[in-house]
């Protein structure tokens, strides 16, 4: 699929077929950063939400997702969000905090019974689930999770950023652009810095 085609409804409407209700999106932000929590979104979406600009979070700009944030909250049978912490991230590694937020995302909807997840299967749900490559470009309520995690993840960077300025955590969110490598050099790196990896085993 083109990533210029926007995301559809067609694997939950195949599911709602088989019987399943509340199929949940789910999706994560943050998974390539130097700096802060992974956060989970997980979104029940109806199929008559009619946001119609809906895209996986990357696709859009910063003031577009804040726009969409707040009509996926609205029309949503049921939202929630998961973190793991940088604590959690230095003791599991990423892929495992990246899940554990996963998982903590969709237990915070005790009502879903099918969870469609991007690109992974989380360990220990007790509901049924499918990984789907490249689900937050394809399936509408993964791409609704996807600006959930993101707007969310920004939100809290932003906060750091009053902590510890001098990082410029609001500009780059944490990731590694050549600001921040500059900033970690000259000022070291802080405890919000995922410590456990390489950019850092010399700090």
């Amino acid at each position: 699929m083109s990533i210029k085609t926007p995301p559809t409804f067609k694997i939950e409407r195949e599911l709602l077929s088989q019987g399943y209700a509340r199929i949940v999106g789910v999706d994560e932000a943050g998974c390539g950063a130097l700096a802060g929590p992974v956060v989970a979104g997980a979104v029940i979406l109806p199929l008559d939400s009619r946001i119609g600009a809906l895209r996986d979070s990357k696709l859009l700009d910063e003031r577009r997702r804040e726009e969409l944030y707040p009509l996926i909250v609205a029309r949503a049978v049921a939202w929630s969000v998961g973190v793991a912490s940088v604590e959690e991230i230095a003791r599991l590694n990423i892929r495992g905090a990246n899940l554990l937020a996963m998982r903590r995302a969709v237990e915070g909807l005790e009502m879903a019974d099918y969870a469609l997840v991007d690109a992974w299967t989380i360990p220990g749900l007790t509901i049924p689930q499918c990984g789907i490559i490249r689900g937050d470009l394809t399936v509408k309520s993964i791409a609704a999770a996807s600006i959930i995690a993101k707007v969310t993840r920004d939100r809290m960077m932003r906060e750091l950023d009053q902590v510890y300025p001098e990082y410029g955590f609001q500009t780059h969110k944490g990731y590694g652009t050549k600001t921040h490598r500059e900033a970690i050099k000259a000022h070291g790196p802080c405890s919000a810095h995922r410590l456990s990896y390489k950019t850092f085993q010399y700090a």
